[in-house]
């Protein structure tokens, strides 16, 4: 999760995919359709972005991309099992990559391994591509200019130098993209909601106010999302406290009748901690 509301990484980038295969990965292909893999026998988790592709040698191949905003020691397992699935469901040959956005620095394995003999061992490896090691004008020199919204963590080195005034020249660049104004709403708005992994919200207001007031930043449609699903987690957050509270008033009426406290919980759904605060 990114942000301060419930937006996955998988809607933040669903609009760079062709930008991260074509710059980041170095494939020339051609886009068929999007896959699904999940794991309802091992957990309840799915993919972030699988695409079916022909390469330019014209071989069919699956496209699979994670973001990571943090380092998963688990994260080759879990890669490990979307490949058996992918070549299990599709039938395809997975080509698989991590871009990885985290603030701190990059520590995760890149594959598994194992070797007990020639008829028994495994090596298993996939990319990982450290957005932190990527430098400013590597992208700012192209015109991929969707991923223009991951610059305010890239450079990692030269942004915790220049701190501000690097996340200033990112929002200038962003302003000038040659993109119509919509798509570059877009990009300003996914920039700004990235920026909060790195910066603190006081300077993103600062540095992005010029910005969010040039190209009505309040019409993205990210921002609007982001938006309702701060309105639903303000409404199920408020429920929940309704909840807890009239389970109090019934507790302690309970406990004015001399009800037992393991039975007050019992009714309640609270804790017998809980219930024992409310004797004081």
């Amino acid at each position: 999760m990114v942000g301060k509301y419930d937006i996955t990484l998988k809607d933040m980038f669903s609009d760079l995919t062709d930008d991260i295969l074509s710059y980041f990965l170095g494939i020339q292909h051609t886009k068929i359709e999007e896959l699904n893999v999940e794991f309802p026998r091992v957990e309840m988790r799915e993919s972030d972005m699988i695409f079916k592709c022909i390469t330019k040698e014209g071989n069919t191949i699956a496209v699979h991309i994670e973001f990571q905003s943090d380092n998963d020691r688990e994260m080759p397992y879990r890669m490990l099992r979307y490949a058996v699935e992918i070549m299990e469901k599709h039938e395809l040959v997975p080509y698989q990559v991590v871009v990885y956005i985290g603030e701190n620095n990059l520590n995760m394995a890149d594959g598994v391994n194992f070797d007990f003999g020639e008829e028994n061992f495994l090596k298993y490896r996939y990319k990982i591509i450290d957005v932190g090691e990527i430098k400013f004008n590597e992208i700012t020199q192209t015109n991929y200019y969707e991923l223009f919204t991951l610059l305010p963590l890239m450079d990692k080195e030269r942004r915790k130098k220049e701190k501000e005034l690097y996340l200033k020249e990112c929002v200038e660049m962003i302003k000038k993209i040659p993109l119509e104004q919509e798509r570059k709403r877009e990009v300003a708005a996914r920039a700004r909601i990235l920026a909060e992994l790195v910066y603190e919200e006081e300077i993103i207001d600062k540095t992005f106010a010029e910005v969010i007031k040039m190209l009505n930043l309040e019409k993205s449609a990210t921002f609007r999302r982001l938006i309702e699903e701060g309105r639903k987690e303000g409404i199920e957050e408020g429920r929940k406290e309704g909840e807890k509270e009239a389970k109090i008033t019934i507790a302690k009426e309970l406990l004015k009748e001399g009800m037992d406290i393991a039975k007050v919980a019992k009714v309640t759904g609270l804790s017998i901690d809980e219930i024992k605060k409310l004797l004081n």
